[in-house]
């Protein structure tokens, strides 16, 4: 089992590094095209990966984790969808209650935007108002493809792997290590925390370990109750599609993302912190539970 996954992680991340590495080392912007398109397909490699490992270790493709379970657990596939579009939210709303001079209902940062585009007579406020409907429902359909290049390696085959050894906490503690410690070199070049601050890189990608760790426990939950990885790849790509969403409303712009109001924030990130610790808390109460009342563990 430890070589599996030794083969599993040693190719995710030498692939995917190369390429990262190969942006830092050819100066190539963050942001840029060529880096949004490399970042795209690194989030391919943990399925394509996961696949191979398969074939090198001959353990076969008996449970990849994609057949639908919706008989009496269809709603952890809604959670997957609508639930972290409405952790972000709340961790938003904390984060704006503690420093509400940050709060700018008028979107004004938004609407010179717009204005510099050149576009008139329309409304900020009806404009984010679709976008984060938009977001809140279809994003984690939009996302899907991606999401699924991720959690196909993540959630279905690493969690599965660590559970047979470890408790399902354990997992998702060691599993939220890795997956974060994955985004290293991501981090390095100003994923999710930009660049330029005092303990940079360091900081940036042990606050990104950290996020994985939460974020992580609530998408393993979803995978653990269905045994499925589908309500994880809806959660994930909901994450990716709505996390944004807070900077709108953000007088000038100008925020700390180790705090908030976005979720990788400590105080933006609340919701999924709270939503973590329920989900580790009724893992717990599963595991200690007798095991022949349980027909949904790995």
């Amino acid at each position: 089992m430890k070589k599996n996954i030794g083969i599993f992680l040693a190719l995710t991340f030498f692939l995917t590094w190369v390429l990262v590495f190969g942006l830092i080392l050819t100066q190539t912007p963050y942001g840029s095209s060529l880096c949004v398109l490399i970042f795209s397909l690194c989030m391919l490699l943990p399925a394509l990966c996961s696949l191979l490992t398969r074939l090198i270790t001959r353990e076969g493709f008996s449970n990849l984790y994609l057949k639908p379970k919706l008989k009496g657990c269809w709603h952890y596939y809604l959670i997957g969808l609508l639930g972290p579009s409405l952790l972000i939210v709340a961790g938003a709303a904390v984060y704006f209650l503690l420093f509400p001079q940050q709060f700018d209902p008028k979107l004004t940062v938004f609407s010179q935007m717009l204005a510099a585009q050149g576009v008139e007579n329309v409304s900020a406020g009806l404009l984010i108002a679709i976008q984060l409907l938009i977001g809140a429902l279809f994003g984690g359909i939009i996302n899907l493809p991606f999401a699924l290049g991720e959690e196909l390696g993540w959630r279905g085959y690493l969690l599965p792997k660590l559970c047979q050894s470890m408790s399902p906490n354990r997992a998702i503690l060691v599993s939220g290590v890795i997956w974060g410690l994955w985004h290293a070199p991501m981090v390095a070049m100003g994923h999710n925390y930009g660049v330029g601050y005092p303990t940079a890189p360091w900081g940036g990608i042990l606050a990104m370990v950290g996020f994985c760790i939460i974020t992580g426990a609530f998408l393993s939950y979803l995978t653990i109750r269905t045994q499925n990885v589908f309500p994880a790849a809806f959660g994930h790509g909901a994450l990716n599609a709505f996390a944004a969403a807070p900077v709108y409303f953000v007088a000038s712009g100008v925020y700390n993302p180790f705090v908030g109001p976005l979720p990788t924030g400590i105080i933006g990130g609340i919701g999924f912190i709270g939503a973590a610790v329920f989900c580790m808390i009724q893992l717990r109460k599963k595991d200690s539970a007798p095991k022949n009342r349980s027909t949904d563990s790995f």
